[in-house]
């Protein structure tokens, strides 16, 4: 498969930024942005839609990522700011953020999604599924997600009745049980659904 990047490469450009986000579909805790500059000609090696690998596999294509990369760089937006500004604008926010941190100065930037980051000033491709179509946007993803999952991890010990190390506040049956039970807990995002309408038993098909 041939992926973006091959053609940038050959056309000259070598600070190509790959950005993703993780966390836009949960119930509770951030969105979690990666942006990340691969050196010219890397291998695929593994690097992927990081929703179509296992957690172990994420785990160390990340450290992988990390010791290769140029540079990288990761950032989080609250659920508080989620709820202020809607899950959106919150995940351009933490891409705009991210790479912003990597204080390089940059060829163009791979944008997974159809919609570019505001107030970045450098040129941007918008790729819709592109972290199955850019290495860098797939690094991005891999980072993104296992960042995130740590901090989901950290929050299940304050929260264990969410068992967030599992769902990691994804809309599962357990979770909204959990929710309708115990009811939202602080980090939760208040403005998203948190409970189906109607009865709850036999009612939940919530898993993804």
């Amino acid at each position: 498969m041939s992926f973006c990047e091959t053609r940038l490469w050959n056309d000259g450009f070598r600070l190509i930024c790959g950005v993703d986000e993780a966390g836009r579909g949960p119930l509770a805790g951030p969105v979690t942005a990666a942006a990340v500059i691969l050196p010219a000609g890397t291998k695929r090696n593994g690097i992927n839609d990081s929703k179509l690998l296992s957690a172990r596999k994420r785990e160390k294509l990340a450290e992988h990522i990390k010791s290769i990369a140029l540079a990288w760089a990761v950032e989080s937006v609250d659920h508080e700011t989620i709820d202020r500004i809607n899950i959106l604008q919150a995940s351009l926010l933490a891409m705009r953020k991210a790479v912003a941190r990597l204080g390089s100065r940059l060829d163009i930037v791979l944008v997974d999604g159809n919609r570019p980051i505001p107030d970045v000033d450098y040129d941007q491709k918008t790729m819709v599924k592109g972290d199955m179509r850019s290495l860098s946007i797939g690094a991005a993803s891999i980072i993104a997600k296992v960042e995130r999952d740590r901090l989901m991890a950290e929050y299940h010990d304050s929260y264990p009745q969410y068992n967030f190390r599992q769902n990691k506040g994804y809309p599962t049956r357990e979770h909204r049980i959990a929710i309708y039970t115990y009811g939202p807990c602080e980090i939760h995002r208040k403005t998203f659904r948190l409970l189906p309408d109607g009865v709850i038993q036999g009612a939940l098909s919530f898993e993804r």
